[in-house]
């Protein structure tokens, strides 16, 4: 299957919408997307087939010590696909001049697939945050990667001193 990454647009609304409400028991509403895309600390990835249907999506916001990615969804029909690790492949591309920050998420415990995925991209699991989700009160288990060892911070801390 071919696909290809671009910046989420808010002309994908519709698009967002029909995959969110398929996603979660608990959909961010239009708005929230709407927000999201206006912030400029955020980055919102599309993932679209040739077509132009688009298949994915990722939301991911900048604060002070971390990239946090808020919302990962690829729609039923492109699922299993390798949609979701493109995505994630491509987010830590778009940030690496900024990957000192590291990387958080939070996840349905209940979700393995997505757990063992995150996993596979250097994420662990750090915490748990007890009846996170509004639906059913479901924990969520915080991971978090840490940050590139390729980033400015890390190559300043392992520079040699000179007198």
């Amino acid at each position: 299957m071919s696909f290809s990454i671009r910046k989420l647009e808010l002309a994908d609304l519709d698009a967002i919408e029909a995959i969110e409400l398929v996603s979660y028991p608990t959909p961010w509403s239009r708005s929230m997307f709407v927000s999201e895309l206006a912030k400029p600390s955020s980055l919102s990835l599309a993932a679209v087939v040739e077509d132009g249907t688009l298949a994915g999506y990722l939301v991911l916001s900048r604060y002070v010590d971390a990239w946090h990615v808020m919302n990962v969804a690829v729609a039923e029909r492109y699922r299993r696909v390798g949609i979701a690790s493109t995505m994630l492949r491509s987010l830590f591309d778009v940030t690496r001049d900024d990957a000192d920050r590291g990387y958080t998420l939070e996840v349905r415990i209940s979700n393995l697939a997505a757990i063992s995925l995150y996993e596979q991209f250097g994420f662990a699991i750090r915490g748990v945050r007890r009846g996170y989700y509004t639906d059913n009160r479901e924990d969520a288990v915080i991971m978090w990667k840490d940050p590139d060892p390729g980033s400015e911070e890390q190559r300043t801390m392992q520079e040699p001193t000179t007198t």
